[in-house]
């Protein structure tokens, strides 16, 4: 799927390819070693997507929409279950007992996260913002999605500035460590 365009269509192309990568996991047999691949391509995934939201999205909510800090602590409470999920099914293999609960309530709190983001936060914020901020705000998350960690760091702080401070950091130490062992390549 192409990226691109504002804030909203880039972070809603990124939740398709969740919506995809869950699918290709549920296609595989139960225990397939498959599996595990694919749940390490979408915890590099979605913990790239909640970085960058935590450091530029929820920022922008707090400052621009009406309610915005109720709205953005929520939405960082939600990283937080998802992250642990994501932390909890780190060293599991696919044939694991634990593995395909896990992976059922990431799901489930992932969809869930995603509806409320799509059908509340995103409208909100587009009736709050101009189009040349949406754009701005959408180069902001391409922009640090790039540096961001691969793998969960549920003790890493989840606003600015600490956020901003560390997570290319972490990003750069995950990236290697993907690198030597191979993890996230198709």
């Amino acid at each position: 799927m192409g990226h691109g365009g504002n804030v909203i269509a880039e972070l809603t192309t990124d939740h398709r390819e969740v919506d995809e990568l869950f699918e290709k996991i549920e296609g595989q047999p139960v225990g397939d070693p498959q599996r595990r691949r694919l749940v390490d391509e979408l915890t590099i995934e979605l913990v790239r997507h909640s970085v960058a939201e935590e450091m530029h999205l929820y920022p922008a909510v707090r400052e621009h929409v009406d309610g915005g800090d109720k709205i953005a602590d929520k939405e960082l409470s939600d990283h937080a279950e998802v992250e642990q999920h994501l932390k909890d099914l780190e060293g599991l293999d696919a044939d694991d007992p634990q593995f395909d609960d896990l992976v059922a309530k990431l799901k489930f709190e992932v969809s869930a996260h995603v509806r409320d983001e799509e059908s509340r936060l995103f409208p909100l914020l587009a009736a709050a913002c101009t189009s040349e901020a949406l754009n701005e705000l959408g180069d902001k998350i391409r922009t640090a999605k790039k540096t961001a960690p691969t793998r969960p760091h549920p003790s890493a702080p989840g606003t600015p500035p600490g956020n901003k401070l560390l997570g290319p950091g972490a990003g750069l130490v995950d990236r290697a460590r993907d690198l030597l062992t191979g993890r996230g390549k198709n």
